[in-house]
């Protein structure tokens, strides 16, 4: 529709056009910025497992959390509203008796999974939107034993465990129920709301770790580079950073991972360099924990450092399988989950300031990466026996300029991910 154009003098208009300038100049009067909707559910189901999907128009936070009496799922999404066809969630299938959504007491927006009996989420994850293709919250479950899943409902809560059903197949606990309250779903914080970064220099003291022909030892590239990392992260204030070692003394890989969990670790980076034969090697790689390494070069690599315990003279030995498979485990998927993320944003950030392996995201089943409810990733910064790698590794400015990259992307990772931590 074509509107009438109205005459104005001048001065009314000079004063519509600096009227319109103040307000833009004023951003207590812009509008507000539209807030996530959930558009669609989609469950799909094979065999004992069942999946979950949420579609939204943009990324949001959540956490999920599985209940008993009755025997349910829920998902809150902080800040998230509802635009959901009329009957949304009464096509349900395999492990799903219902799905409901709306607002807990407390006005936490929350989808709500009735199971048709005791579940464990096996993967939480999300995706951010591409193209046409809207964001997604993916919740996959798996049927479980009343037991196993009372086991997983009481580290969840930080309860012991309930006594053993008359029965009921035994579930021995060798190490201490010590988890956080919703650890899987939550990034610690502390008083003040700062995040807990640890960065971690690998080997120290009587443990130099690898070697350059040069006698360049890794021990000591790795704590200057952790310090110049330390330099750039406590620059930004939401940051608490600290590490496991600051001077050349020798942390166990025990003791390495017990700091992490007491300091509540929002993230945890361990830094190393390796050797390998030859000089053509060249460039960093980032490692997630994996319980089967991505290939045998990894696996060697892992059985190596794992090593160094003994090499101190104390020997960790084996932990308690059945705790591993059915307790620990179900922390460790969200902190997994996490980690990946992190290394997919390092990588990012890392490639335009350095070399990188043509591999660059592996896994491997590094001891110092197994606290469970901590995300972690492993960093070969290069090779000592690469006669370039042992060049970047000892310029103070190569250590700058990568460990400022890799600082900006600590950053960016947590505020993509920082909202999952919101009540």
């Amino acid at each position: 529709m074509r509107q009438k154009l109205i005459k104005r003098p001048f001065f009314n208009i000079l004063n519509s056009v600096l009227a319109t300038v103040f307000l833009l100049a004023a951003p207590a009067v812009l509008p507000a910025l539209a807030k996530p909707v959930v558009k669609s559910f989609v469950i799909s189901a094979n065999s004992n497992r069942s999946r979950f999907t949420a579609e939204l128009t943009d990324s949001v936070g959540y956490s999920a959390t599985i209940l008993p009496d009755p025997y349910r799922v829920v998902i809150e999404v902080p800040g998230t509203g509802f635009e959901l066809p009329a009957g949304a969630g009464r096509k349900v299938e395999g492990l799903i008796a219902q799905v409901r959504y709306g607002k807990s007491a407390k006005g936490v927006p929350q989808i709500i999974l009735d199971t048709t009996g005791p579940v464990l989420i096996e993967q939480s994850e999300a995706h951010p939107r591409k193209g046409k293709q809207l964001a997604q919250i993916v919740i996959d479950l798996v049927e479980t034993t009343p037991e196993v899943f009372q086991a997983a409902y009481a580290i969840d809560n930080a309860q012991p465990l309930p006594p053993k059903a008359e029965g009921s197949p035994e579930v021995t606990a060798s190490l201490p129920i010590i988890m956080p309250k919703k650890a899987i779903t939550k990034l610690a914080h502390k008083p003040g709301g700062k995040l807990v970064v640890v960065i971690d220099p690998g080997h120290g003291g009587i443990d130099g770790g690898a070697s350059s022909p040069r006698k360049v030892i890794e021990k000591d590239v790795v704590l200057a580079f952790a310090l110049e990392l330390r330099q750039a992260l406590i620059s930004n204030p939401r940051f608490d950073v600290r590490m496991t070692r600051d001077t050349d003394t020798f942390v166990s890989l025990k003791n390495r991972v017990k700091f992490a969990r007491g300091q509540g670790a929002s993230l945890f980076i361990a830094i190393h360099a390796d050797t390998v034969r030859g000089q053509t090697a060249r460039g960093t790689t980032l490692y997630t924990l994996s319980d089967t390494a991505s290939d045998a070069e990894s696996a060697a690599l892992a059985l190596k450092e794992n090593k160094v315990d003994i090499i101190a003279g104390l020997d960790v030995g084996a932990q308690n399988e059945q705790v591993a498979d059915i307790l620990i485990d179900l922390v460790q998927r969200e902190s997994k989950n996490h980690a990946l993320l992190f290394s997919r944003k390092a990588l990012d950030h890392l490639k335009g300031v350095t070399t990188m392996t043509g591999k660059p995201l592996r896994s491997a089943g590094f001891m110092v990466l197994k606290a469970p409810d901590v995300p972690s990733v492993l960093i070969e910064l290069g090779y000592l026996s690469s006669i370039d790698d042992e060049k970047h590794l000892t310029s103070p400015v190569w250590r700058k300029k990568t460990a400022d990259a890799l600082a900006i992307a600590v950053e960016r990772h947590f505020q993509d991910t920082v909202a999952a931590a919101t009540p």
